[in-house]
């Protein structure tokens, strides 16, 4: 399995968003009604446009994560129920549900105000690299070889390298070929977890 990942290399450039003023101001809204402009969470973008690409424990590492963390859902209106499953543990006051209600932009200001995002292989790694926040990106039918891995400064791949079946599809199919969708099931909240906390405190230059 894979940790904290290397940084870009020199072809590697990191993208970059410029939410405007109005993309602003509808996040410190949402905030602002999700009980807080200026406490600290953490994003979850449990949804991925392909099915074997969505980590299946995002309920458990939320509940796990609400502990120390307010929590932001994001993701296009088809997460609605995954989000909804995330919302219902968790404490009143706690979640921030930006799903199926924001713009590109303002999901990308939304991400760029939180701690850090735990996302799938889809469209919210990307945009935490443009907004420079740490990133702990979840791979399991596809790999970062591929071209599509996070570019933020501080980031942590997850992967289940010793399995032979792995890589199985450039984009990630809807069903596991192989029925036992192993790259997924075996990575655990506890190891996800323990990567947010590496990308939350990177060590500290001596």
């Amino acid at each position: 399995m894979s940790d904290c990942a290397d940084p870009p290399t020199r072809d590697q450039i990191r993208p970059r968003l410029y939410p405007s003023d109005d993309d602003r101001r509808s996040i410190d809204l949402l905030l602002r009604r999700s009980g807080s402009t200026d406490e600290p969470f953490v994003a979850l973008a449990p949804g991925s446009a392909w099915g074997t690409k969505r980590w299946p424990y995002y309920v458990t590492l939320a509940t796990r994560l609400a502990e120390d963390f307010r929590i932001a859902v994001i993701g296009s209106n088809a997460d609605s129920e995954i989000a909804a499953q995330i919302t219902d543990v968790l404490p009143p006051g706690c979640v921030i549900n930006g799903v199926g209600t924001l713009s590109l932009l303002a999901s990308a200001e939304l991400i760029g105000r939180a701690q850090a995002i735990v996302t799938n292989d889809s469209a919210p790694q990307h945009l935490a690299s443009a907004m420079g926040t740490p990133t702990v990106t979840i791979f399991g039918p596809t790999v970062p070889e591929f071209g599509f891995g996070p570019l933020a400064e501080r980031k942590a791949i997850a992967g289940h390298e010793s399995l032979s079946c792995r890589p199985c599809d450039r984009h990630g199919p809807q069903r596991c070929p192989l029925g036992h969708w192993r790259c997924m099931r075996e990575l655990t909240p506890e190891y996800i977890s323990s990567l947010l906390t590496e990308v939350l405190n990177p060590p500290v230059p001596v």
